[in-house]
Formats: structure tokens, C-alpha cells, sequence
């Protein structure tokens, strides 16, 4: 058994073990259940490993409130589960990797790959969605009452042994009798039965439909072709689609978990991808990723510059400036400019950028400072240090449309922050002056988390 190690993200410890030296670094995220010592006592989990762990350096780690990594009082974002990967890559001396993700998996792989390009050599999705409740566009999946139903059964039978042999099977058919127990053994002792029915609602929010058009970096869709569970077998279609440049393969099989069924042709696949990635060459041209864009503006500041005279407004604009990065330095933000009355900053993660935009808002108030902001999350171009983009002309245009003292968000932004403990007003469908397309725009109602950033 490998060593298990822990990295430190955002004050929770991450278990996770690393394997193999051979080939480029690739990070396994599982489905929901997962111990990184237990699967080797698993005949399915420890022979899945260690044929990844053949073409490649395979790093495995427990998801936050799972298996030996730190349980949580609550399921954290999907910002922060992204970032876990970070963390972890950091801890195990790794630039750049691989990120294989299966089931809801899924959108937290596709969030990190959209955020850090320079550091996903390539996106692996193995039967996943970029959601699991019911859409108009993806009419297939189950509604969220279903899925509600499901998870008070999770709730109320998880451990029992019927039950927990009765799931696996239903979704890994394939499973024999001496490889049942082991897989039973790590799904149950991975997570306790609140803890999973938590996982489950927080993923009931999750959606990045919007991100999948800003994944660039080689993608490869694993799907099995008559995988009778959610999310089926259409769901690898729709995300080859909307993922630029992505391959989809069909796998034979109906198991959803990629340690059964036909293990050549997954294999085939992945090491067929490995082998692209060693030949695949980045575009010419600025670097595209996804970003969170700030914008904060100070109300009245014409009048205030009348009353204060201009050296009583510029000493009230530097203090403006002091407090507005002492925040950005806590809720880990990258100052790009603060000319004139405002400021413009970028962050890896939405909510981060709406707790640090609440928080100016509250401490300037003491200097007599009124600022609204606005917040959005889309695909910037970064060149010569400088961000650029329709995403940023859209974050100007939301905050000219705030309140006073109102943090103002696209929709984008709020589909991103599920499970954040951020709630929102509605303020309707709005035209951003000189975009074409309409936004929804919510305002900023409440925040149960006011932590700032490792």
C-alpha cells in the first residue's frame, strides 16, 4: 500500500497517496465514496489502481468529508472541492496532471480544467453530467423529487448490508460475489449516513453547463453505452459536444463504476489519450481561462470630491484603496487596476469574489463610503499580464446596475456558488449596454460564511 500523506486546503486535510513513476501525472477522482487505504483491500478498487498507476503517476485522494480526509460539519462548495485538486497536485510535487473524474465527479474535474488550463494536461469524464437534477436540455436526467426520494433512502438504509449490495449491484452489474464485500466494505466506511445524504443534496445545486464551453485543454468522454442508471448513456454525448475540441468514446458495458465490465476497451481508450497528450501541441495565441471578475464602485464619489475638497478626497480615496486590498489579499484576489473611484479584480473561484466583494462593501461603510459591485464568471484572455475579454466588459456592466451597497451577480456566478451558504434576490432578465445577450442578475441576500482564503 502506498504511503498516505495529507495536503492542507482551506484548514481541511486531504488524504492522498501517490503510485507508480512511469508517464505524465494523472489525479483520480471517484464517484462520492472513496478511502484511499480500505480500496486496497478491495480485489476491484486495488486492481483498477493499479493498472492506472501502470501508464501513469497516479494521485488518489479522498474528497473533503470523506474517507481519511476531514469530515465536515457541512458538504463545502464546488469552488472549494475544485480547489482540493490544486492542493493536493501541490502537495504531491505536481506542475501538471492528468484529472480523470467519474459520475458527480464530473463538474468539479470540468471547473478545475476551465480555471487552471496551465495545470490540466488533460480532462478525463467517465459517465458524468455537468448536473444530475432534470433540465430542458437535458430531459433525461432525474427530477430533482426523484432524486430527493433517493436520498431520504440513502439517508435511512446506508450501512445496511441489503441495501449497500443491492445499490452496487444495480449500478456495477458485472460485480462477482468475491468483489462485492471489499467495494461494500469502502462505500460504507467511507462516509457515515448523514454525510452521504449531505454529499448528495449539496450535489443536487451543482451545474456548469456554462463552463463547458471554456474547457480547453484535450478532453476525452468515457460512456457506457447501456448505462441503465443515471446519468445514462446520453449524458457523454452532450458533454463531447459542448466541450471544444472533445472526443467521446462508448464503452460496451452497462457498470458505472470503471473497476467492472470490459477493462481492455477502457484501457484501449486510456492509453490511447495519453499517448494524443504527448503529441498535442497548445494554440498560438493568449491564454484563455475561466475567471471571476470584480468590479466595486463608489456611490456619490462626484459629490463627496465637491465636499471634501481634492486633498480631503484623496486621502479618503487612499484609505478606500487600503481597505479594499487588505480584503483582497484575504479572500485571495489579484488587484488588476483601482484607478479612478473603483476597483477591478480577478479570482479563481466565484464565491470567493462575492464574500470579498460583501466584506468592502461592510468595512467602508465606517469611512462613510457607499460602493456597489458586481460579479461575473466567464472566459477572460490573458495577455501581458492583462485581462481582457467580454467577461470583463460584462462585470463592469452588472456592477453599473447595482445598488447602492448591493453586490449584484450573473446567473453564471449563482449556478457556481451551490452549497456556499450564499442566498439570492431575483432582479430579473436585464440588457448589459453594448452586449448582445440578456442576463439574469441576482443580488447578494445573505452569506453564512464570511471565512477568507489559505
Amino acid at each position: 500500500m502506498p504511503i498516505t500523506r495529507y495536503a492542507r486546503s482551506g484548514g481541511v486535510s486531504i488524504a492522498y497517496q501517490v503510485l507508480g513513476a512511469e508517464g505524465p501525472d494523472l489525479v483520480w477522482l471517484p464517484s462520492l465514496t472513496h478511502h484511499v487505504e480500505l480500496a486496497w483491500e478491495s480485489p476491484a478498487h486495488a486492481r483498477f489502481l493499479r493498472r492506472l498507476a501502470a501508464i501513469s503517476r497516479l494521485i488518489v485522494f479522498d474528497k473533503r468529508g470523506t474517507g481519511m480526509s476531514d469530515r465536515l460539519a457541512e458538504v463545502d462548495t464546488l469552488e472549494a472541492r475544485m480547489d482540493d485538486i490544486r492542493k493536493v497536485m501541490d502537495a504531491a510535487g505536481s506542475e501538471r496532471a492528468i484529472v480523470f473524474g467519474l459520475g458527480e465527479a464530473g463538474p468539479q474535474c470540468i471547473l478545475f480544467a476551465a480555471t487552471y488550463p496551465e495545470r490540466t494536461a488533460g480532462l478525463l469524464l467517465m459517465n458524468s453530467a455537468p448536473r444530475i437534477t432534470r433540465a430542458p436540455d437535458l430531459s433525461w436526467l432525474p427530477t430533482r423529487g426523484q432524486l430527493e426520494q433517493r436520498i431520504e433512502e440513502v439517508k435511512g438504509s446506508w450501512g445496511d448490508q441489503d441495501f449497500m449490495e443491492r445499490t452496487i449491484r444495480l449500478s456495477n452489474p458485472s460485480i462477482t460475489d468475491e468483489e462485492l464485500p471489499g467495494f461494500v466494505r469502502v462505500s460504507r466506511l467511507s462516509v457515515g449516513a448523514g454525510e452521504a445524504a449531505a454529499y448528495l443534496r449539496a450535489n443536487l445545486e451543482v451545474d456548469v453547463r456554462e463552463v463547458l464551453p471554456f474547457v480547453r485543454v484535450p478532453t476525452l468522454v468515457l460512456q457506457r453505452e447501456d448505462l441503465e442508471q443515471p446519468p445514462g448513456p446520453r449524458a457523454g454525448q452532450y458533454l463531447a459536444e459542448r466541450i471544444p475540441g472533445a472526443r467521446l468514446a462508448e464503452l460496451p458495458g452497462r457498470d458505472f463504476g470503471p473497476p467492472f465490465g470490459d477493462q481492455e476497451a477502457l484501457f484501449t481508450e486510456l492509453e490511447r489519450f495519453v499517448r494524443e497528450l504527448s503529441e498535442w501541441r497548445e494554440a498560438d495565441g493568449p491564454e484563455r481561462v475561466l475567471t471571476t471578475v470584480l468590479f466595486t464602485d463608489i456611490v456619490g464619489s462626484t459629490e463627496q470630491t465637491v465636499q471634501l475638497g481634492d486633498v480631503g478626497w484623496r486621502e479618503l480615496l487612499q484609505r478606500h484603496h487600503e481597505v479594499v486590498r487588505e480584503q483582497l489579499r484575504r479572500f485571495r484576489g489579484k488587484e488588476l487596476d483601482t484607478a479612478g473611484d473603483g476597483v477591478f479584480a480577478s479570482f479563481d473561484g466565484p464565491a470567493r469574489a462575492i464574500r470579498c466583494a460583501s466584506a468592502i462593501v461592510e468595512s467602508l461603510q465606517p469611512l462613510g463610503l457607499e460602493v456597489r459591485a458586481g460579479v461575473h464568471t466567464g472566459e477572460c484572455e490573458l495577455l501581458d499580464g492583462k485581462v481582457t475579454g467580454i467577461a470583463v466588459h460584462t462585470g463592469a456592466r452588472v456592477a453599473a446596475l447595482a445598488r447602492s451597497g448591493e453586490v449584484l451577480v450573473t446567473s453564471t456566478v449563482r449556478d457556481l456558488v451551490a452549497g456556499s451558504g450564499l442566498t439570492f434576490t431575483d432582479r430579473g432578465e436585464h440588457e448589459l449596454k453594448g452586449l448582445a445577450e440578456q442576463w439574469r442578475l441576482y443580488a447578494v441576500a445573505q452569506d453564512r460564511d464570511d471565512r477568507g482564503s489559505e
